[in-house]
């Protein structure tokens, strides 16, 4: 919020402290009493206010100067495979019996979670040579960051750890620390600080992550997954289509619920 934006509503919340005030002499009846009483009472109504809206603003800009916290790295097995194609990321080892397509925004709470209680399971089945993992950074919720922009930043940011074969590690680190949907969210210094605390010297990484190098790519991916029919689910509330998380198996997708893990691995699923 502008310092202009700031200042109007702060003349705003005294005029109406002042009214308050008046009408409080007006029920009062000129007793002195009672209008000492109602002038607290207003007063200290307008402190709540005020503060409630300092906590949020608080709040929402927790991530501002903060470093991403890089966390235990993720411990992937001899042979274990992270390349790039395009802006999908496959981690794996070669020949592995079972592979997904994981749709996920670093934005989404609902990826979060997914991470949490997957991730872990998922990585094993990756260690074990069960599984393959190719990674598809969605940008659906690009414009919900504050400001927006964040979901394709860490898409690409992402991307550009893979490059230097530092995806897993940047991918889990992300949503370790994963900020809430509507408030700031990491900037691109940010990320790149978080690349580099990883390991990442390679200059390239930083000009990858400024420049954007994979923004167009990923939003065209996103639009034709948005628009496929076979990763389109039916949600709680009625409605049909795309959303984040999606695990599609053999490019369907599937319910991402209960042990579909397991279903994936013994050949129930999709």
């Amino acid at each position: 919020m502008g310092g202009a934006a700031r200042n109007a509503r702060k003349s705003r919340q005294q005029a109406q402290a002042a009214r308050s005030v008046a009408q409080a002499r007006g029920t009062a009846g000129g007793d002195p009493k009672k209008i000492a009483i109602i002038v607290v009472a207003v007063v200290v109504l307008a402190a709540l206010v005020i503060g409630g809206v300092l906590w949020i603003n608080s709040s929402k800009n927790s991530t501002a100067g903060s470093a991403i916290k890089p966390g235990a790295s993720p411990t992937l097995a001899a042979g274990v495979v992270e390349k790039r194609d395009g802006v999908v990321v496959s981690v794996g080892k070669p020949g592995a019996a079972k592979s997904i397509d994981l749709y996920a925004d670093f934005l989404c709470p609902y990826c979060g979670q997914l991470q949490k209680d997957y991730g872990p399971k998922m990585e094993q089945a990756i260690n074990n040579g069960q599984l393959t993992v190719r990674y598809h950074m969605v940008t659906l919720l690009n414009d919900h960051s504050d400001p927006p922009g964040y979901s394709v930043e860490s898409a690409n940011a992402a991307l550009a750890a893979a490059d230097e074969q530092k995806f897993s590690a940047f991918h889990d680190a992300l949503f370790k620390n994963q900020p809430e949907e509507g408030s700031r969210a990491f900037d691109k210094a940010q990320l790149i600080k978080l690349g580099q605390d990883l390991g990442i010297t390679d200059p390239k990484f930083a000009q990858t992550v400024n420049a954007g190098t994979y923004d167009a790519q990923l939003q065209s991916e996103f639009q034709k997954a948005e628009n496929d029919p076979n990763l389109a689910q039916d949600f709680p509330n009625g409605s049909h289509g795309f959303g984040t998380p999606t695990i599609a198996v053999n490019g369907k997708a599937i319910p991402a619920s209960g042990d579909w893990l397991n279903g994936v691995l013994n050949g129930t699923a999709g």
